[in-house]
């Protein structure tokens, strides 16, 4: 039986328009001559929904009964029997009632797919599986009900379907999602713009993950030029700032083009190149704007080209090869069997000075083995040899000639192990004489009779040259395999200690020290004007140290016993002991990343250095240009008034008089107001602005708000319940954020919509909302507002200096709360003030208890004195 498909609807929110897309669909597909069902379809009482079923054939549910109450459910066993060529399941993650057949519905979804029919579902993204978390911590909600996200990603088709949170909000305002009563808490809550964002790029990240899973499936077999890739192949030899240069030329003439340099490590572990090149070589390739990889192959063609097919890249650049002629004729080598694995890559082979100049040796590679055992090497074979040939003599007659062949091969490959290559093929040609003198007729003498002794030492010869050979190069692969441990070892011991401090050049110097155990290390930078004097090399005026640890420091590069020189401007000194061959290569590798972190720490120190007097400078500026508009303003406004009020060639009538009054007490109360939001504001950027916090109740801090506006205020309308907890807040500083938001509201509302204040508690939090409905702000300048001296553009002359939205934050954030706008559903601006919700203290007896309940009422009546009163005012 053919397995049926699975098309999924992905939503970021419910609302979205899923069950529409689904049930859209289905009636295409029954339009078609498909055979369609509906087994399950969650409409939650929406007369669109329901009305858009329409003549689809609905299999009757199972009815199942738990806990007293009465449930239906999809009859999976009826959907079976009936075998439709579709079935539409709506809500892919529910669960099922306990007595169903299984007990989520994905798992019956599967059972139908299974049976071969094809199913239509829907999935909001907060019930995948993986995700459930994340939205967890968006929303603050923890959906019980989840998917595992591999049989939705093994879905068929997955169809997201898309709304913007500003449609989606305007949905839900106008009932089409959530019955009325249920809308201002929903977009309050769960559906803000922030979370519906947040939700909306999870689906939008997660589906693109999906899409990237069948592409890479579709483009296995090729490449495609989609884009530019350059990859530089790097050796670790000094030809790799060459290659990069080259490759980076290569990438910048196409606009867009990605720069990656690989380096590939032998697959048996050993370090086939110079760290310290390759660290040095790394930072050219970040200075250049690319990046840096390492990968690990058996044969180094097949591991370029697998990466490059990885990255998708378009071209390889390659060194040329340095090996003789005559290697390249015994063997295609790395350029051009690269070449011939490469299809549809291009492939640069770029020249250098390192042609033909051999293959790339590590000085520690050169001799694995001291001195000293080469030495007792060729003893062993100038002594060992002739005492074993004078110990076999006695004993020729009973041994026979292969037996004495194999006794001196065995001494060859003992003095191969002791003392290496040249030793064991000096053996080698030395047994040969010994055979042939002592063993091979006529004996004790170097004429040899027959002609299979003759083939006899002569294979004799070469075996034992070839046994040789590959004992000394057993031996030293597998020191190299142990150098290469150690150095590996002691590469993330130090690089772990530089990541996990807070300064990485001290940290990596330090570390420096502590493991190769020297006394000091310095880092030198040297004085500018310096470089173009040679004899100055050591002298101690040239150079400053950049950072140092241990005692004593050096002062310049040639007083330390090891030196490694970074760049023409920087050194490493290192005191306490000469450093052999193989650990300096290690701190040759960390000498880069040295120069580095000295970069960044200067950059670090002088943008932390340029940001205060950047904001300064900022502030100083929209100061004096807000000051030299704003103060002045209501200044002349105010001197004028006085002014006509003392001049004696007019004769004022009261009216007249008192008008004058008014405009003068109004432009000293804007100054008043003024001056204050600048100290406040100067109070909170210096970190001195006392909060004295206590339980403050909204229904007495709102009213006085609103009377310090004065007439305006009386037409703001006032919703808040009357069982609204108290905050936690200063009175005084409170009453300043109210008037300003108010104020705010107020100055944008459009004529004849007055704003409106709600509120509401939820986790111990109370949130107040000022909404208007006037021109609101854009999304892009929801930041901008908050900041000081910002009027987005507005410039009027009522407008003040922009500093009381940017106060009204920072005096929220001081009291431990916050204020964040919202787009107000059908147009406008909601300010949200959230603060800490007073908690009522524990009673300590009933008549304290008792005096509490009437402390309520109380304030009960006054808050409904002070509700009435407002309606008189309005």
């Amino acid at each position: 039986m053919a397995r049926g498909q699975l098309r999924i609807y992905l939503g970021a929110a419910p609302g979205v328009g899923k069950t529409f897309a689904l049930l859209g669909e289905a009636h295409r597909r029954k339009g078609r001559g498909t055979d369609v069902v509906v087994g399950s379809v969650e409409t939650h009482g929406r007369e669109h929904t329901e009305r858009l079923i329409g003549d689809l054939e609905i299999v009757p549910g199972k009815t199942l009964s738990f806990g007293g109450t009465t449930f239906t459910e999809m009859d999976i066993d009826a959907v079976i029997a009936r075998r439709p060529q579709v079935a539409v399941v709506d809500e892919l993650a529910h669960t099922n009632v306990p007595g169903s057949r299984n007990a989520k519905r994905w798992q019956d979804v599967q059972e139908l797919i299974e049976a071969g029919i094809t199913v239509l579902s829907t999935v909001n993204i907060q019930h995948l599986e993986s995700l459930n978390d994340v939205v967890q911590q968006i929303a603050g909600i923890a959906d019980q009900e989840t998917v595992p996200d591999d049989f939705v990603r093994h879905a068929d088709q997955v169809e997201l379907v898309d709304m913007t949170p500003e449609a989606l909000r305007r949905r839900m305002a106008h009932g089409n999602v959530y019955p009325p009563a249920k809308v201002d808490a929903a977009l309050g809550d769960y559906f803000r713009v922030g979370n519906l964002t947040a939700l909306r790029e999870l689906a939008l990240l997660w589906l693109a993950d999906k899409v990237d899973e069948q592409l890479e499936k579709y483009r296995a077999g090729g490449i495609w030029e989609t884009r530019e890739r350059v990859v530089v192949a790097l050796t670790g030899g000094p030809e790799g700032d060459t290659l990069i240069r080259r490759a980076a030329r290569v990438a910048a003439r196409t606009k867009g083009a990605d720069l990656m340099a690989v380096h590939v490590c032998r697959a048996d572990g050993l370090i086939g190149a110079d760290p310290a090149l390759l660290a040095r070589q790394r930072v050219l390739v970040e200075s250049l704007g690319g990046t840096y990889h390492q990968v690990t192959g058996g044969r180094v063609p097949a591991a370029l080209i697998d990466f490059a097919r990885g990255v998708n890249a378009t071209q390889l650049v390659l060194g040329a090869s340095r090996r003789s002629r005559l290697a390249q004729i015994l063997s295609a080598g790395v350029g051009l069997t690269t070449t011939n694995l490469s299809g549809p890559i291009d492939v640069h082979l770029v020249a250098h000075e390192q042609v033909g100049q051999g293959r790339l040796r590590l000085a520690a590679g050169t001799s694995p083995l001291s001195r000293s055992r080469r030495l007792a090497g060729f003893a062993l074979t100038v002594l060992g040899l002739p005492l074993l040939a004078v110990g076999l003599r006695p004993l020729r007659d009973d041994l026979s000639l292969a037996s004495n062949m194999l006794l001196v091969l065995a001494a060859v490959v003992a003095v191969a192990l002791v003392g290496g290559m040249w030793p064991a093929v000096a053996a080698a040609v030395i047994g040969f004489g010994l055979l042939n003198y002592f063993f091979t007729e006529p004996f004790d003498a170097f004429d040899i009779a027959g002609r299979e002794n003759v083939l006899a030492l002569l294979v004799f010869l070469v075996v034992a040259v070839a046994v040789a050979a590959v004992v000394d190069l057993a031996a030293r692969r597998t020191r190299e395999a142990a150098a290469a441990s150690a150095d590996a070892s002691t590469l993330a011991t130090v690089a772990g200690s530089v990541l996990r401090g807070g300064r990485p050049l001290t940290a990596l110097v330090e570390r420096i020290r502590e493991t190769f155990g020297l006394a000091s290390v310095t880092v030198l930078e040297r004085l500018p004007g310096t470089l173009d004097a040679p004899d100055r090399q050591d002298d101690p005026a040239a150079w400053r140290i950049a950072a140092t640890v241990g005692d004593p420091p050096c002062w310049a590069p040639g007083q330390g016993e090891t030196t490694v020189l970074v760049d023409d401007d920087l050194a490493l000194a290192l005191c306490g002991r000469a450093l052999p061959d193989s650990d300096r290569r290690i701190v040759e590798a960390f000498a880069a990343q040295a120069a580095l972190a000295l970069r960044q720490e200067r950059l670090a120190a002088e943008a932390a250095k340029a940001r205060p007097l950047e904001e300064a400078d900022k502030m100083r500026t929209a100061l004096l240009a807000a000051v030299s508009h704003d103060l002045r303003t209501p200044l002349a406004s105010a001197i004028a008034a006085v002014a006509s009020l003392r001049s004696q060639d007019v004769e004022f009538s009261a009216e007249d008089r008192e008008e004058l009054l008014a405009t003068a007490a109004e432009s000293h109360e804007r100054l008043r107001r003024l001056i204050e939001n600048l100290l406040d504001m100067s109070r909170l950027q210096a970190g001195v602005l006392g909060v004295f916090a206590t339980a403050v109740g909204l229904e007495d801090a709102v009213p006085a708000a609103l009377d310090e506006l004065g007439v305006p205020g009386r037409l703001v309308r006032v919703r808040i319940p009357d069982d609204l907890a108290a905050v936690v807040a200063d009175p005084v500083l409170l009453q300043r954020v109210l008037v300003n938001v108010i104020g705010n509201a107020l100055q944008f509302s459009p004529p004849g919509r007055s704003p409106t204040i709600t509120g509401s508690d939820h986790k111990a939090q109370v949130k107040l909302r000022i909404i208007d409905r006037g021109p609101g702000i854009p999304e892009e300048a929801r930041d901008r507002v908050f900041q000081p001296f910002q009027r987005l553009g507005d410039r009027s002359t009522g407008t003040g200096v922009g500093l009381g939205l940017a106060l009204s934050r920072g005096l929220a954030e001081a009291m431990g709360g916050t204020l964040r706008p919202e787009t107000t559903p059908g147009g406008g601006l909601t300010m949200i003030l959230t603060l800490p919700a007073a908690q009522p203290p524990a009673a300590a007896s009933e008549a304290h208890a008792t005096a509490l309940a009437d402390r309520a009422i109380v304030e009960r009546l006054h808050r409904r004195n002070r509700v009435e009163q407002r309606r008189e005012w309005r």
